[in-house]
């Protein structure tokens, strides 16, 4: 049988057809949007643009109409249905569709605990000197932090973001800007690191207790996380004072982590979405592995410490996983997921993180060091993991779906 042939486009709209823009305001209430479109087709009119919302029970209605018939009688009958429902209405008569969007759209996501009126007012500044518009803001959470994206136009995306992040470190508030449209959707690689990120210790120190050298252990780690100190020297350095110990501290050890407030439903949620996860660490395979098999994460990357006759060398086996082979290993990821860099996003807080921070497409610097936070996209000052996910626009309404199994939340 022959194949049906493609049926043909329909002609392209008029740029000068007339339009009539109908606009009401006013209380929600049941059956506004039916009364007004019921009106509508009693005379007859092309529908061509329709937006609605509702915030705190107050609803903004706006159609953008081609009248077929008697345009003053489509005017008169949708007057009479708003009033009717007790709305303001206001109809402008124009022509032609509504102007082509402006590009350089990007998401700007303004956080805090709390939010400020200060806060929002620096933003909205910044971005109104930057020439962009704001042409829609939405909350994306209330609780524990309050967070609202502002979906914006006309901006130059990676010259907004520097300063946007001069604005952040200025106010208080975390910032976070995001190229819009297709860029914010479909599937990331999330990669995270593993101490004082996904977890709220540092497990060297927690071995080292063991040891009686956790304030010698602590000491260097925190001048080797401010970037004093390279950071492959000062692992060798602190593992050398494990040397002797039994390799059953490490299931003591494996049992005291804690997970970041926030962590699981980070995981979760990412999953949830079709994400793919990943934990680089400067730490060590033998708790991070557990930690990450427990989460349900695709991919770990870490130090190995080297055992001998059930007990602790002091030595580190193979390569030591540094800032240089925490990039390599978002790279790698990435590229076994087939994902651009761009799709990447990575969460640290010290100095061995810099090198994945600037790789990925978005990165995040969690409660970090300071030198991190000034050369990383954006920051999260709060002790919640999962507010991550504010940052790639997911709301909590959303979050909570995923907790809950909704699949229409998902």
């Amino acid at each position: 049988m022959p194949s049906p042939e493609t049926p043909p486009l329909p002609p392209q709209p008029d740029p000068r057809a007339r339009t009539l823009l109908v606009s009401l305001s006013g209380p929600d209430r049941p059956g506004v949007t039916k009364a007004v479109f019921e009106a509508a087709s009693t005379v007859g009119a092309d529908v061509l643009d329709v937006e609605q919302v509702v915030v705190r029970g107050h609803l903004a209605l706006s159609v953008l109409l081609a009248p077929v018939h008697d345009e003053n009688v489509l005017t008169d009958r949708l007057t009479r249905a708003g009033q009717a429902m007790g709305m303001h209405v206001t109809l402008s008569a124009g022509r032609g569709d509504n102007r082509p969007r402006r590009t350089g759209r990007a998401a700007v996501v303004v956080m805090g605990a709390p939010l400020e009126t200060r806060h929002v007012a620096a933003v909205a500044a910044e971005v109104a000197g930057h020439g962009a518009n704001i042409d829609r803001i939405r909350r994306l959470s209330r609780w524990p932090v309050t967070t609202v994206e502002l979906d914006v136009s006309g901006a130059d995306v990676p010259r907004l973001r520097r300063e946007l992040a001069l604005v952040s470190s200025a106010t208080g508030c975390d910032v976070a800007v995001a190229p819009a449209g297709l860029a914010r959707r479909g599937g990331r690689l999330v990669v995270m690191d593993v101490d004082s990120t996904l977890i709220q210790d540092e497990v060297i120190e927690l071995i080292a207790q063991h040891a009686g050298t956790a304030a010698e252990v602590a000491e260097v780690t925190e001048r080797a996380m401010r970037g004093e100190l390279d950071f492959a020297e000062s692992l060798h350095a602190r593992v050398a004072t494990l040397a002797g110990l039994p390799v059953s501290v490490l299931d003591e050890v494996r049992e005291s982590v804690r997970l970041t407030p926030g962590a699981r439903t980070l995981v979760r949620t990412l999953k949830s979405l079709g994400f793919t996860v990943a934990l680089v660490s400067g730490g060590f395979a033998e708790v991070v592995d557990p930690i990450g098999a427990d989460l349900g994460v695709d991919h770990v990357r870490a130090n190995r410490l080297e055992v001998r006759d059930g007990l602790l060398t002091g030595r580190v086996e193979g390569e030591v996983v540094d800032r240089a082979a925490k990039a390599s290993a978002l790279r790698e990821f990435a590229a076994l997921e087939g994902l651009p860099l761009a799709r990447t996003v990575a969460i640290g807080d010290g100095a061995n993180d810099l090198d994945m921070l600037g790789v990925a497409g978005l990165g995040v610097a969690f409660n970090a060091k300071p030198v991190v936070q000034a050369q990383a996209d954006t920051a999260v000052n709060v002790p919640y993991l999962d507010t991550v996910l504010f940052l790639l626009g997911v709301s909590r309404e959303e979050i909570e779906d995923a907790e809950t199994g909704d699949p229409a939340g998902v």
